[in-house]
């Protein structure tokens, strides 16, 4: 599948041609299967784990969920609860997430002076850094991840990544419009984009896509969560799948399945940029967790082993929390996740 946004049209300008002005256009069958990105591999290897998941969610959820879930419940977001895991799986999984995270630490590349190896200083205050030589900027702010669970105190990433020019791609505007807004400037927004739908991933996305009407992409299997923090009224715009490719300005962003914190997690894979977003799927010497366990640990370590890993070893890996890494030094932390898992 292929999705194409442009820019608003510009005071003075000629109007778009009527293709042109379409917000989507889709490529299917042969067409799509003639991309050779990272996102088309990695996705037939998740094909199977995502229809099982799909199905045991669907099974969890029993007749209560779906009397609340009312008219909205369509086939769209059948199996998007990934929040609530049954009581004993939990457990089980909580305690292979502890074990995970105290013993498969990555290398630490903080220096002296309080800066990680890109020279942001103080990564886990809010704050905004500047953009980068390859145009990525990334935005700190604090809230509070809200699951079944429980309430966690949390500070997220937001990174706004130059399309072209004049326009940006923002991913995963969390808790402060304000603060993302600011950073993005007199930039236009071209895209909103979403690795989950757990409200620190989406919470700021209507306010920041209404600035510049841009469209807000999401995975079908997060509309439940998304919900949750926006309601049944505003949906997100578009549908997006692992396989597929995003053009955006410039830029060809390859939509990766990672599921495992959620079943319809994804990362965007920028090759022209050397980055991969990758949510709260992996994180600095770490498997993201979801509060304070994991949902999926096993399902979670496949996506990492044989879809953020499988990127070139150069390649950033930008997180929803704590600084920046790379898959080569992921790639030495993965055997000591395993053994854990």
């Amino acid at each position: 599948m292929f999705w194409k946004w442009k820019g608003k049209k510009k005071d003075g300008e000629e109007p778009e041609s009527a293709e042109e002005s379409s917000a989507v256009t889709t490529k299917t069958g042969d067409e799509s299967d003639e991309a050779t990105t990272p996102a088309t591999a990695a996705d037939s290897g998740a094909t199977d784990n995502e229809a099982t998941a799909e199905k045991d969610a669907v099974d969890a959820t029993g007749a209560a969920e779906e009397v609340d879930e009312g008219t909205e419940a369509t086939g769209d977001d059948r199996g998007a609860d990934a929040d609530t895991p049954e009581k004993g799986e939990e457990t089980a999984e909580e305690t292979a997430a502890n074990a995970a995270t105290d013993g498969a630490k990555g290398e630490d590349t903080t220096g002296e002076d309080g800066a990680d190896e890109t020279g942001d200083p103080d990564p886990e205050e809010p704050g905004v850094t500047e953009p980068d030589s390859e145009g990525v900027q990334r935005v700190r702010t604090a809230g509070t991840l809200r699951i079944d669970d429980g309430e966690f105190d949390v500070i997220s990433n937001t990174w706004i990544v130059d399309a072209d020019d004049e326009g940006v791609i923002v991913v995963d505007p969390a808790h402060d419009a304000k603060a993302i807004l600011e950073a993005v400037g007199d930039r236009e927004i071209y895209l909103v984009a979403c690795t989950n739908g757990y409200n620190t991933h989406v919470s700021a996305a209507v306010e920041v896509a209404e600035r510049d009407e841009a469209p807000i992409a999401l995975h079908p299997r997060e509309l439940r969560s998304w919900r949750k923090v926006h309601g049944a009224e505003r949906r997100p715009d578009h549908e997006i799948e692992g396989g597929g490719t995003l053009a955006v300005g410039d830029l060809e962003v390859d939509v990766l399945a990672v599921p495992g914190t959620s079943n319809g997690s994804v990362a965007f894979y920028i090759s022209e940029r050397g980055v991969v977003l990758s949510g709260d799927t992996l994180r600095r010497g770490e498997l993201g967790t979801v509060g304070e366990g994991y949902l999926d640990y096993t399902r979670q370590l496949h996506s990492v082993g044989e879809v953020l890993l499988s990127l070139p070893p150069d390649t950033r890996v930008l997180p929803d929390s704590g600084p920046e890494t790379t898959v080569e030094a992921e790639s030495k932390n993965f055997d000591a996740w395993v053994a854990t898992s």
